[in-house]
């Protein structure tokens, strides 16, 4: 007997529910009693207008933070934009299937597409979950070494290193991905009449193995060292914001006693404390502003993500026999697809906060834009002097022609 059990299909019909067990001929299981006092929320237009807004704006965002990390020359290139072009990359690919699974749903969960596109999508979704995730925790390391230990992590914080990690990164997050690649297919499901792309397990172990795989390293351990991470920079920023305070004076020194002053009483500035040459924002005002990027970076993680796992951990402990009941099943049947969705909304959050947020990203768009303004601006100039000399030419001709043809009615003029 095999499992099915995809955690983007389940029926949307308020008299049947189907059990998570099909045999291997494809026949379903004797189904439970139905819990007709609770109905299900109808996803055939909810879930495919929530997955086309987040297609539509994730992959524009996605896309523009790829062009611009992309085209940025590989000297001016650091680790967090080797990290950043990485994630948005995972992102994209994943987008890019969304509109599939928005027909799937629209279809009442019918997969019109075929098994090779059953597998892809479900490959795409799986990797996706998996690489976002390692991808913004070693941006979270990454960050923390470049703010808390500046000069230790020198030699460790350089490109080559960089992309080794993400290789690594890739690697792990196909090696979690390759089970559920190969355990996913499409079956018609006689009682809905649907042909569904599900993942058929061969058995519980295989089940709970891949669901506590998805959660333990999927969620659990990154959200532990993101927390870790901004905990520790948090920590860091609040010292320096202290530091700066009690080293300004409330009155300023006179010129007579400026240079002893700061001398005395002014301690060395770490030199871990944010600061840029292109921001007039005060240190104290810069540093709140950091500490504001942090949180919304471990809050977009934890909200996009928990309830997810949460249900994902209601099924396992429903298929252990540990809970049961009506509510249980209309909970894992009807908030996976909405917690799916508030999940993938992550893919159109990271752009934002890891990308367009920073000064230097925008600074960076907005030189493209300029260089783009003005390669345009040069090919439009370039046009008009082509057209300029053209009309030039064609006048020169012009008089040229004129020229032979009044010196021809001469001639005939003259020799009748």
């Amino acid at each position: 007997m095999a499992i099915l059990n995809d955690l983007s299909f389940f029926n949307a019909t308020p008299s049947f529910y189907p059990t998570a067990e099909v045999y291997v001929n494809g026949s379903s299981a004797p189904p439970s009693a139905p819990c007709t006092d609770w109905s299900p929320v109808p996803f055939t237009t909810v879930i495919p207008t929530v997955y086309s807004i987040i297609c539509l704006v994730g992959t524009l965002a996605n896309a523009l933070a790829v062009f611009v990390l992309a085209c940025g020359s590989n000297l001016r290139r650091t680790v967090a934009d080797i990290f950043m072009l990485n994630l948005c990359v995972s992102d994209l690919l994943f987008l890019l299937s969304l509109p599939l699974w928005a027909v799937y749903y629209s279809q009442s969960y019918n997969w019109p597409f075929g098994r090779a596109a059953c597998k892809i999508c479900g490959a795409l979704l799986n990797l996706n979950i998996y690489a976002s995730i390692f991808f913004i925790t070693s941006m979270s390391v990454d960050r923390y070494l470049a703010i808390v230990h500046p000069l230790r992590s020198l030699s460790a914080r350089n490109p080559n290193i960089a992309c080794l990690t993400c290789v690594l990164v890739w690697f792990l997050a196909c090696a979690c991905t390759a089970p559920t690649l190969a355990l996913r297919d499409t079956i018609h499901i006689k009682e809905l009449d649907v042909k569904a792309c599900g993942i058929f397990y061969p058995d519980d172990t295989w089940f709970l193995g891949l669901l506590l795989l998805k959660i333990i390293l999927g969620f659990l351990l990154p959200l532990f060292a993101i927390s870790c991470c901004y905990c520790a920079i948090g920590r860091h920023l609040l010292a320096c914001r202290d530091l700066m305070t009690t080293q300004m004076p409330l009155h300023p020194p006179n010129k007579s006693t400026k240079e002893s002053h700061w001398k005395t009483e002014r301690p060395p500035t770490p030199s871990v404390c944010p600061s840029s040459s292109e921001d007039r924002t005060p240190p104290g005002g810069r540093i709140e502003r950091v500490l504001m990027t942090v949180a919304a970076v471990v809050l977009a993680f934890f909200i996009c993500w928990f309830p997810f796992h949460c249900v994902t951990f209601l099924s396992i402990l429903k298929n252990k026999g540990w809970l049961d009941g009506c509510s249980i099943t209309w909970t894992i049947n009807n908030l996976t697809p909405l917690t799916l969705c508030l999940g993938f909304s992550n893919s159109a959050i990271n752009p934002v906060l890891y990308c367009f947020i920073g000064n230097h990203f925008r600074h960076r768009l907005g030189d493209l834009c300029k260089g783009l303004c003005a390669c345009l601006k040069a090919r439009r100039e370039e046009h008009h002097q082509k057209r300029g000399s053209f009309s030039t030419r064609l006048s020169s001709f012009s008089r040229k022609l004129s020229d032979l043809k009044d010196l021809a009615i001469v001639e005939i003029s003259d020799h009748p």
